[in-house]
Order: C-alpha cells, then sequence, then structure tokens
C-alpha cells in the first residue's frame, strides 16, 4: 500500500513538473490568436471592401492573401465556422481570382491561391481552382524562371506550386518551383540573393554587395529573411516526405534558423535590420513573427533541435504578446509595406501601418505552430 501511494505522489509530482516546465499554455495561445483576428474581423466586416491607403486596391491583393493565409491556420487548429465563411465569401467576391487576371506572372497577385486551394480541399468545387490552375500551369508550361526576383515572392509563390503538386500528384509542379526558388537563391543579382556565408538573403538585386547598412554590414531585412524562412516551412509542411528537392528546403532552414539566434534582440524581438541594429533599431513584429513560424515548424517537425530553439520561439512569441498585442487586438511595432528598414519608420505600439492584414496572417501562422508545440 506505501509503495502504491509513494508513486502515486512521485507521479503526480513528475507530472506537476513536467507541466510547469511546459513553455506554452495552448489555452491562452489560442485565446491570443483569437483576440488579433477578431479584432481584424470586426474593423473589416465586408470582405470585398476595397483597401485605400496612397490608393485604392482590391481587397485580394498580396497583404490580404497573407492574412487568410493566417486564418486558414487559425482554422485548422480551431475551426469554427465564422473563419471559413470569411474566407468563403473573400473568396467568392473575388470569383476565385488574382487582381491582373489569369495570365498573371507577378507571385503578389496569385497568394489568394493558397486559401483557394485549401478551401478547396475542404470541400471541392472545380470553379475554385480554374482560375489558379490557368495561371499555374500557364508558369509550369513556360520556360521562364526569374519570376521572384524579390524574396518576398518566395512565399507567396512557393506554396501554391506545392499545393497544386499534391493535388493534381504531379512532380512537375515541385520542379519548376524548386527551379524557381534556385533561381532566386543563386542566380538573381550578381551571383544570388542568398549569401550561404551568412545563412541570410538580400531583399532583392538592389541590396547586393557593394551596398551596405550604415555600419558597413550587408543589408539583410528583417521580414524579407521571414517570408523565406516561412516560405521553406510551409513548402516542407505541404510536400511528401519523399518530395523531389526537399532535403535543399530543409538544409536553408536549419542554415538560416542558425543566422538568425545569435542576433535575437535581448527582448525577443529581432531589428528590422538583421546585422545593424542601430539602422531604425527597435522592436518589430512581422519579421519576428515569420521567424518564430518558421523556427517552431522545424522544431515540431524535428528538424531543428529543441532544447536549442524552444528558448528562442519562447521568447520572441511572449515578446509579441506582452509588448505588441493590445489588450483589443491590435498588434503594434509592425512594419508598413516596403522592402528595407526605413519603410514605415518611426514603429511604435500604437502606429498603426499602412495595411493591417499582413502583420496578422504572420502572427497567425506563428500561432498556430506555438500551439502545437509539445
Amino acid at each position: 500500500m506505501k509503495k502504491t501511494l509513494l508513486f502515486i505522489s512521485l507521479s503526480f509530482l513528475i507530472a506537476q513538473i513536467s507541466f510547469s516546465q511546459q513553455p506554452f499554455n495552448k489555452k491562452d495561445v489560442l485565446a491570443q490568436m483569437e483576440l488579433a483576428n477578431k479584432y481584424f474581423m470586426e474593423k473589416w466586416p465586408d470582405v470585398g471592401k476595397t483597401i485605400v491607403t496612397n490608393r485604392e486596391r482590391p481587397s485580394n491583393i498580396w497583404t490580404r492573401g497573407v492574412y487568410y493565409e493566417g486564418l486558414m491556420a487559425l482554422y485548422e487548429i480551431y475551426p469554427k465556422e465564422v473563419y471559413y465563411d470569411y474566407a468563403y465569401s473573400w473568396s467568392e467576391f473575388h470569383n476565385w481570382g488574382f487582381r491582373n487576371g489569369n495570365a498573371n506572372r507577378n507571385a503578389d497577385d496569385y497568394c489568394a491561391a493558397q486559401t483557394y486551394i485549401d478551401l478547396y480541399n475542404l470541400e471541392p468545387d472545380p470553379k475554385k481552382l480554374k482560375n489558379t490552375k490557368s495561371c499555374i500551369n500557364m508558369l509550369l508550361n513556360t520556360p521562364q524562371l526569374d519570376d521572384w526576383s524579390w524574396i518576398d515572392a518566395i512565399q507567396m509563390g512557393m506554396p501554391v506550386f506545392a499545393k497544386l503538386g499534391v493535388l493534381e500528384n504531379d512532380n512537375r509542379y515541385f520542379d519548376k518551383m524548386y527551379d524557381m526558388y534556385m533561381y532566386s537563391r543563386d542566380k538573381h543579382g550578381d551571383n544570388g540573393l542568398y549569401n550561404p556565408k551568412d545563412g541570410l538573403w538580400w531583399r532583392d538585386a538592389d541590396f547586393d554587395p557593394p551596398y551596405t547598412e550604415p555600419n558597413g554590414e550587408d543589408s539583410y531585412w528583417s521580414r524579407g529573411n521571414g517570408w523565406v524562412i516561412a516560405a521553406l516551412a510551409k513548402v516542407l509542411s505541404i510536400i511528401p516526405e519523399d518530395a523531389p528537392h526537399r532535403e535543399q528546403y530543409i538544409i536553408d532552414l536549419k542554415s538560416m534558423a542558425e543566422a538568425l539566434v545569435p542576433i535575437q534582440r535581448k527582448d525577443g524581438f529581432w531589428n528590422v535590420s538583421l546585422h545593424d541594429p542601430k539602422h531604425y533599431g527597435g522592436k518589430e513584429t512581422s519579421g519576428t513573427a515569420l521567424f518564430v513560424y518558421g523556427m517552431a515548424y522545424g522544431v515540431n517537425n524535428g528538424i531543428l533541435d529543441k532544447g536549442k530553439y524552444m528558448p528562442v520561439i519562447e521568447k520572441a512569441w511572449n515578446a509579441m504578446i506582452k509588448d505588441a498585442l493590445h489588450d483589443n487586438g491590435f498588434l503594434g511595432y509592425l512594419q508598413s509595406t516596403g522592402k528595407e528598414p526605413k519603410d514605415g519608420q518611426p514603429l511604435s505600439y500604437d502606429k498603426v501601418p499602412d495595411f493591417e492584414d499582413y502583420g496578422l496572417g504572420c502572427f497567425l501562422l506563428a500561432g498556430a505552430e506555438v500551439y502545437r508545440l509539445n
């Protein structure tokens, strides 16, 4: 009897210690995601309403496409009907199409197809993919490989090819995606947009050396690198284990994650300029969220070492919750659209960026992977 009681007591103690060591409370993470998303959905009840900043744009541009990526990630872990309806209504409003039609080589425009394919997979209907297939098959069957000349496009475009490759069970999509990725990686600019020495990417050819930041270091923009590590994580989450070129994406994700660890700020965020902390230094939410997403995916899937990366993820997620997420769900310290550290500056807790949608999408992607962490 004494042995039984001792065993029960020890088991309870171990369980308590194990619970106390869990870095994230799933209930809290989900509540934080829901809060941020509720703020946006209440602010934008009309899914077709145009977005007016310096000019008027339709609501299926890349910024909104990234938001719906995040919403579908939230729906995957917490399938509330209102989330599905919001995404479906948006897709229906735009006739499951793109801003500049189907003969469209701009990944910013066909980013929306990521959500269209997700919705198709939940409830197949040919109309949902008519425009997506027309667009991507045009890219598939023409020889150009240089479409993704800025690294943001890697995140907007790669997952669409990955999703169609799985849906059609056709490796041609995986091969074309790889060829376009590697062209951006190794050929755009002087010698490609990726610097294997530093494990980071120049945003586009404008930032190739000899361009430097004020401190003389290479210019590595936070959100731009965030787009790449997010694309790698997203593609790896989609393609099968035996898909061609998978190992290349794993190598690159690991190299990027390794490069990001020593340059994380003490407060948990990353600066907009990754190698020049004094060039518009300060908290920035979108890049930080994308890095959390990529690293958390890596930990969840055995690509990254849990012991090394969990403290980095925990520090970054908690920083966003503590310093960026408002009580009403608004996200602060979010850099506006652009391509380099100076754009959309200065940042602050209360400043509203020119678009509020893509930053939320990044946050929801990160939250969904944090939620899955054990």
